[in-house]
Protein backbone atom coordinates (compact mmCIF):
# COMPACT_ATOMS: atom_id res chain seq x y z
CA UNK A 1 0.00 0.00 0.00
CA UNK A 2 3.31 2.32 0.61
CA UNK A 3 3.86 2.13 -3.03
CA UNK A 4 0.47 2.60 -4.30
CA UNK A 5 -0.68 -0.26 -5.83
CA UNK A 6 -4.16 -2.10 -4.25
CA UNK A 7 -3.64 -4.78 -2.24
CA UNK A 8 -6.60 -7.53 -2.38
CA UNK A 9 -6.76 -10.57 -0.23
CA UNK A 10 -8.31 -13.91 -1.47
CA UNK A 11 -11.25 -15.35 0.35
CA UNK A 12 -9.69 -18.94 1.50
CA UNK A 13 -6.74 -20.55 1.85
CA UNK A 14 -6.99 -23.29 -0.88
CA UNK A 15 -5.11 -20.61 -3.85
CA UNK A 16 -1.08 -21.09 -3.99
CA UNK A 17 -0.73 -17.17 -3.55
CA UNK A 18 -1.58 -15.08 -0.25
CA UNK A 19 -2.54 -12.08 -1.81
CA UNK A 20 -3.06 -9.77 -5.31
CA UNK A 21 -1.58 -6.27 -5.89
CA UNK A 22 -3.26 -4.16 -8.60
CA UNK A 23 -0.52 -2.36 -9.83
CA UNK A 24 -1.59 0.14 -12.83
CA UNK A 25 -4.37 -2.41 -13.52
CA UNK A 26 -1.76 -5.48 -13.37
CA UNK A 27 -2.91 -8.05 -11.12
CA UNK A 28 0.25 -9.25 -9.22
CA UNK A 29 -0.30 -13.02 -7.73
CA UNK A 30 1.89 -12.42 -4.29
CA UNK A 31 2.93 -15.37 -2.21
CA UNK A 32 4.22 -14.13 1.35
CA UNK A 33 6.76 -15.71 3.11
CA UNK A 34 8.25 -15.24 6.80
CA UNK A 35 12.40 -15.68 7.19
CA UNK A 36 13.43 -16.87 10.42
CA UNK A 37 16.98 -16.71 12.05
CA UNK A 38 19.23 -19.85 11.77
CA UNK A 39 21.50 -19.59 14.28
CA UNK A 40 24.18 -22.35 13.31
CA UNK A 41 24.88 -20.82 10.06
CA UNK A 42 23.97 -16.89 11.21
CA UNK A 43 21.45 -16.65 8.71
CA UNK A 44 17.59 -16.00 8.00
CA UNK A 45 16.26 -18.74 6.23
CA UNK A 46 12.61 -19.34 4.49
CA UNK A 47 11.13 -22.47 3.47
CA UNK A 48 10.52 -21.95 -0.23
CA UNK A 49 7.68 -24.89 -0.50
CA UNK A 50 3.85 -24.81 0.06
CA UNK A 51 2.77 -26.60 2.72
CA UNK A 52 -0.72 -28.41 2.30
CA UNK A 53 -2.44 -29.56 5.77
CA UNK A 54 -4.92 -31.34 7.16
CA UNK A 55 -5.81 -31.99 10.98
CA UNK A 56 -3.76 -35.43 10.78
CA UNK A 57 -1.37 -34.89 7.97
CA UNK A 58 1.46 -31.89 6.42
CA UNK A 59 2.49 -32.38 3.59
CA UNK A 60 4.82 -30.19 1.58
CA UNK A 61 5.60 -29.53 -2.38
CA UNK A 62 7.31 -27.77 -4.94
CA UNK A 63 5.32 -24.63 -6.39
CA UNK A 64 5.19 -24.03 -10.07
CA UNK A 65 5.41 -21.13 -12.01
CA UNK A 66 2.00 -20.53 -12.43
CA UNK A 67 1.31 -20.61 -8.61
CA UNK A 68 2.15 -16.77 -8.41
CA UNK A 69 4.28 -14.17 -9.99
CA UNK A 70 6.25 -12.72 -7.10
CA UNK A 71 7.42 -13.94 -3.58
CA UNK A 72 7.73 -11.25 -1.04
CA UNK A 73 9.61 -12.71 2.19
CA UNK A 74 9.74 -10.96 5.41
CA UNK A 75 12.26 -10.58 7.70
CA UNK A 76 10.24 -9.12 10.92
CA UNK A 77 13.63 -8.93 13.21
CA UNK A 78 15.02 -6.13 10.99
CA UNK A 79 11.91 -4.98 8.91
CA UNK A 80 12.93 -5.99 5.14
CA UNK A 81 11.46 -7.68 2.22
CA UNK A 82 12.99 -9.75 -0.43
CA UNK A 83 11.13 -9.40 -3.79
CA UNK A 84 12.11 -12.49 -5.83
CA UNK A 85 10.38 -13.67 -9.26
CA UNK A 86 8.35 -17.16 -8.93
CA UNK A 87 11.25 -18.60 -11.15
CA UNK A 88 13.74 -17.12 -8.81
CA UNK A 89 12.11 -18.27 -5.93
CA UNK A 90 11.59 -22.30 -6.89
CA UNK A 91 14.72 -22.26 -8.17
CA UNK A 92 16.38 -22.59 -4.95
CA UNK A 93 16.09 -26.07 -3.34
CA UNK A 94 13.77 -26.39 -0.58
CA UNK A 95 15.51 -23.33 1.61
CA UNK A 96 16.50 -19.94 0.67
CA UNK A 97 18.98 -18.27 3.07
CA UNK A 98 19.55 -14.63 2.88
CA UNK A 99 22.96 -13.45 4.06
CA UNK A 100 22.51 -10.16 6.26
CA UNK A 101 25.62 -10.14 8.27
CA UNK A 102 28.51 -8.59 6.04
CA UNK A 103 30.97 -11.56 6.73
CA UNK A 104 31.26 -12.18 2.86
CA UNK A 105 33.51 -11.18 0.44
CA UNK A 106 30.87 -11.67 -2.35
CA UNK A 107 27.16 -11.50 -1.78
CA UNK A 108 24.87 -14.14 -2.70
CA UNK A 109 22.90 -13.94 -5.45
CA UNK A 110 20.08 -13.52 -3.09
CA UNK A 111 20.97 -9.88 -1.96
CA UNK A 112 19.87 -8.73 -5.29
CA UNK A 113 16.36 -9.14 -4.50
CA UNK A 114 16.67 -6.98 -1.06
CA UNK A 115 14.21 -4.59 -1.24
CA UNK A 116 13.54 -4.78 -4.87
CA UNK A 117 9.90 -3.86 -5.53
CA UNK A 118 10.66 -2.37 -9.00
CA UNK A 119 11.06 -5.84 -10.13
CA UNK A 120 6.60 -5.44 -9.66
CA UNK A 121 6.35 -2.43 -11.08
CA UNK A 122 8.87 -3.34 -14.37
CA UNK A 123 6.56 -6.65 -14.62
CA UNK A 124 2.99 -4.71 -14.38
CA UNK A 125 3.88 -2.22 -17.15
CA UNK A 126 5.31 -5.15 -19.40
CA UNK A 127 2.01 -7.22 -18.73
CA UNK A 128 -0.39 -4.52 -19.66
CA UNK A 129 1.39 -3.52 -22.46
CA UNK A 130 1.79 -7.23 -23.82
CA UNK A 131 -1.63 -8.73 -22.51
CA UNK A 132 -4.43 -6.02 -22.06
CA UNK A 133 -5.89 -5.22 -25.96
CA UNK A 134 -8.60 -1.96 -26.12
CA UNK A 135 -11.54 -3.78 -26.53
CA UNK A 136 -15.22 -2.19 -25.43
CA UNK A 137 -17.24 -4.49 -22.38
CA UNK A 138 -19.51 -7.02 -24.39
CA UNK A 139 -17.50 -6.66 -27.52
CA UNK A 140 -17.26 -9.65 -29.81
CA UNK A 141 -15.09 -10.31 -32.54
CA UNK A 142 -16.19 -11.32 -36.23
CA UNK A 143 -20.10 -10.54 -35.90
CA UNK A 144 -22.45 -7.56 -34.67
CA UNK A 145 -23.61 -7.22 -31.74
CA UNK A 146 -27.53 -6.31 -31.86
CA UNK A 147 -27.15 -3.07 -29.31
CA UNK A 148 -23.62 -1.53 -31.19
CA UNK A 149 -25.19 -1.79 -35.30
CA UNK A 150 -25.34 0.95 -36.96
CA UNK A 151 -28.95 2.25 -37.41
CA UNK A 152 -30.64 0.03 -40.63
CA UNK A 153 -27.90 -2.20 -40.54
CA UNK A 154 -28.91 -6.16 -40.73
CA UNK A 155 -27.12 -8.31 -38.84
Amino acid sequence: MKHGWGVLKPVGDRLPYDLVFDVEGALVKIQVKSAWFDNPSGNYVVDNRQTKTNRRVMIRGAYSLEDFDFALVYIEDIDVFYVFPCDVFISYGSEVHLVEADKRQRKPKSADYRGAWSLISQWAVQRETSVRTPHKFGEAVGRVIPSEALEGEDF
